[in-house]
């Protein structure tokens, strides 16, 4: 009988945590998954696995997500201390999902560990999708996010059966300690097949850019989020974005600054579309983070929404997204009569709540045809940022992450290397602080910006590849993945016997 198993699960899982990046510790994180699953089986009852998953859980989600924490540094309404409250608070929420993952697995997979290895993986593949899912979800930090670009299997089974796979991987170094042959080459089978899936994509050289492909340029004036919205400071980053953006060239070029790039409402106000339409050659096209306000039939203004503006050189404004996920407590305050009541305020600044928009959606842009638009934390729900009767040419994703920490833009990035390998197509990522990145179709990153760093990136847009199998079946090919894993693990859990 192990001693303490529920502190030895909390241990194993803040050591899984640095996987993730920015540290990228995945060997640790397969080892950590590893003694989960043996803590699990070995549990004396279904109260004691569920306590084991449930306390591994909280230790994997409050290392995941500490950058949450340092949020709170800039917001003054409330004192800093709480950012590691709210940490912990969503940690001991989320852990319930690995918890239900956990007992389901014991409770028909403890009397053979190969079939309680699938079945974990397959369970935690639904707790994933589910925890993306329910109450708004909150899908940071998919497990499957530690293979990176390796992770190519995505194009057929989505990150969340990738997911899936680590869990196997996991299992399959559990039953190699424990001397199972049989059960370690079958949980493996797997996670070989899709790595050797994933080479061609590893081993070939990144293609030089197309000339014949659009002209992209990517602004990250290194703002931080201290020096976003105090009026004094509106000149200065003004200069700073005008400086990165350059002068009109010959080629036109498709200009991309980050979320709320700007204070200004240019919907409302013509001088600051004259303003930026000065920055803008005749050809050239701007796609910038704004705020749109709404009001009601009165006239009285009742909302606002988190959008993101294409702008051409005649100062006309030729599309605009709403960005339609919002983030609780950071666009909006859920219950607002009774947290506002007790001194609890939103994380961004500002007295209206931001309204949603319709989903995903592809805006037309003239001279660069069809753009897919993701803003911030919409990129890492898996098959939900892209509108599939109007696919785009790319993704762009334009983020605000300088309230991130340092842990969070680098997570970001990772998430949204695997939305361009899912859905096939490139993405490109403008933020204030960084890391502002291009990425092709296959997850690589071809060029990037430094966190903290100002400066920009001037290519030729990738080029899409043709929808992928999950472009087209979305997260039903997870779902059905973990229903096969579920079989699989049952008939060779009888077999293997």
């Amino acid at each position: 009988m192990l001693r303490f198993p529920k502190t030895l699960a909390l241990i194993a899982g803040l050591a899984s945590a640095t996987g993730f990046a920015p540290l990228g510790l995945w060997p640790l994180t397969l080892a950590c998954f590893a003694m989960l699953l043996h803590l699990i089986i070995t549990a004396p009852d279904l109260r004691g696995a569920l306590a084991r998953g449930y306390w591994f859980a909280v230790g994997h989600f409050t290392v995941g997500l500490n950058w949450i924490a340092g949020s709170f540094a800039y917001q003054d309404a409330m004192p800093h201390w709480l950012g590691w409250v709210a940490v912990v608070a969503l940690s001991l929420y989320l852990a319930v999902y690995p918890a239900m993952a956990a007992g389901l697995a014991w409770r028909h997979g403890r009397d053979s560990l190969t079939r309680f290895g699938f079945l974990f993986a397959a369970a935690w593949s639904v707790t994933e999708w589910l925890r993306a899912t329910v109450f708004t979800g909150f899908a940071w930090n998919p497990l499957g996010v530690i293979a990176g670009q390796a992770g190519q299997a995505s194009r057929l089974i989505g990150t969340y059966g990738l997911s899936a796979l680590v869990v196997l991987v996991a299992a399959s170094l559990l039953l190699l300690v424990k001397r199972d042959w049989k059960g370690a080459g079958a949980a493996a089978a797997l996670p070989v097949a899709a790595l050797a899936f994933a080479l061609p994509a590893l081993i070939a050289p990144a293609p030089a850019p197309d000339p014949h492909r659009p002209l992209i340029r990517v602004v990250q004036p290194n703002i931080g989020q201290q020096d976003k919205h105090k009026p004094a400071f509106d000149a200065l980053n003004f200069r700073k974005l005008e400086a990165m953006t350059g002068a009109p060239q010959r080629t036109p070029r498709l200009i991309l600054w980050p979320e709320a790039a700007i204070p200004d409402y240019i919907e409302e106000e013509a001088w600051a579309r004259a303003r930026l339409a000065t920055l803008l050659g005749p050809k050239d096209a701007l796609l910038t983070g704004g705020v749109a306000l709404e009001y009601d039939k009165t006239g009285d203004l009742v909302g606002a929404r988190n959008s993101v503006f294409a702008l051409l050189a005649n100062g006309s404004i030729a599309a605009r997204y709403d960005k339609a996920h919002l983030v609780p407590y950071g666009e909006y305050l859920p219950m607002r009569p009774i947290l506002s009541a007790i001194g609890l305020s939103r994380l961004v600044p500002g007295d209206l709540d931001f309204w949603p928009g319709p989903g995903a959606k592809s805006i037309a842009v003239p001279g660069f045809g069809a753009v897919g638009l993701q803003i911030c934390y919409e990129i890492i729900f898996s098959g939900q940022v892209v509108e599939r009767r109007n696919r785009p040419g790319f993704i762009f994703n334009p983020s605000n992450d300088a309230w991130f920490g340092s842990w969070g833009p680098p997570q970001h990035l990772a998430q949204a290397r695997l939305r361009a390998i899912e859905e096939g197509l490139p993405i490109v990522r403008a933020t204030p602080t960084g890391i502002s990145a291009v990425i092709d179709a296959n997850g690589s990153i071809l060029e990037s910006l430094p966190y903290q760093q100002p400066g920009f990136i001037q290519t030729r847009l990738p080029v899409a590849h043709a929808p992928t199998l999950f472009a087209r079946l979305g997260n039903l090919l997870p779902l059905g993945f973990a229903l096969l894993l579920a079989i699989t693990g049952i008939a060779l859990g009888r077999r293997l016997r």
